[in-house]
């Protein structure tokens, strides 16, 4: 552990600690010597103005004053080596999984990061080559539009803009008060309360053409409304669940069926014959059938009886396609 990281580990012992910590503990936490934790202890009080309160002798113990340590925090960017790593990490995650979605602005980011992990006695780059991220049906997505309705959603101000909606191709304008932002299936969307609407709506953000972020304060719904509107049914569509969906996987799709998460309120079990069992609520069937056909003569929809037709429905003209 390098004199960074001690310094660092140093301050949460103590912060954490509600009784005096032991010289020899913070010896063995620390791995260092008597002399070294000295060094270290004067440095943290006298530089950088920790309230540390000490005993002498052999049972010697030390401890944030009481009244000054809820305010105390060190000043500047204090992180470990792998904290430090698992940034970075993620600020790859995030330009891998979305190309050029905040690149400007993560750019001075990672820069920092790497300075700092520079600074510590490993200081070796890491291997960003073994990160590997592999979106799966990404959209292109226009960093100035992700960027306005992102700062609308923070700084809690009203939006507006054309939206060109992908079913009917139509572009109309909104007004909306930004609720929050979501990221499903490799793609941004934006839950807000429509004005003209009095509705919530979910807005893919690469359909978003001019946003312009308004003064007028955002208005906040209630985040019961929003998880029961938006996320109470499977998938992106919004709306309470009109039914309980019933699909059965053979064996083979059942190794993977029963590890995967579906939906929040999904219900799940094993048949004594090997298939699983999966019941999930839906509002919009769209989403949910493109799912279960992935899984082609692996999956069966058995409920509702209108779902299954539908599922039929959708088997015949496949087949008509390929008769041709």
């Amino acid at each position: 552990m390098d004199r960074y990281e001690r310094i660092l580990s140093l301050h949460r012992l103590l912060k954490s600690s509600r009784y005096p910590v032991s010289l020899q503990r913070l010896k063995d936490e620390l791995g260092c010597s008597r002399a070294t934790l000295y060094r270290d202890i004067a440095f943290l009080r006298d530089a950088l103005g920790a309230p540390i309160e000490s005993g002498e002798g052999d049972q010697a113990a030390f401890r944030y004053d009481a009244a000054e340590a809820e305010r105390f925090e060190l000043p500047g960017l204090w992180l470990t080596s792998d904290e430090l790593s698992a940034l970075m990490a993620l600020n790859e995650l995030v330009a891998r999984s979305g190309p050029g979605i905040l690149a400007d602005a993560l750019a001075p980011f990672e820069k920092r990061m790497q300075t700092l992990l520079s600074d510590h006695a490993s200081g070796a780059r890491l291997p960003m080559e073994r990160i590997r991220v592999i979106g799966s049906g990404m959209r292109k997505l226009d960093q100035i539009s992700f960027r306005v309705v992102a700062g609308a959603v923070m700084a809690r101000r009203q939006l507006r803009f054309r939206y060109r909606a992908r079913s009917t191709g139509s572009t109309t304008e909104r007004l909306v008060s930004p609720q929050r932002i979501a990221h499903y299936r490799d793609n941004w969307y934006l839950d807000a309360w429509d004005h003209e609407r009095e509705g919530l709506r979910s807005f893919a953000v690469d359909r978003i053409n001019a946003p312009l972020m308004l003064d007028a304060p955002a208005l906040d719904r209630d985040e019961g409304e929003l998880n029961q509107h938006l996320a109470a049914s499977y998938g992106i569509f919004s709306g309470p669940p009109r039914a309980w969906a019933t699909i059965r996987f053979s064996p083979h799709a059942a190794r993977w069926v029963a590890d995967e998460h579906w939906h929040s309120q999904q219900e799940g079990h094993f048949l004594t014959d090997g298939r699983y069992e999966l019941k999930v609520p839906y509002s919009n069937s769209k989403e949910l059938l493109m799912d279960v056909l992935k899984y082609g003569p692996d999956a069966e929809v058995m409920s509702p009886l209108s779902l299954r037709e539908e599922m039929k429905i959708l088997l015949q003209l496949s087949i008509g396609a390929y008769q041709n």
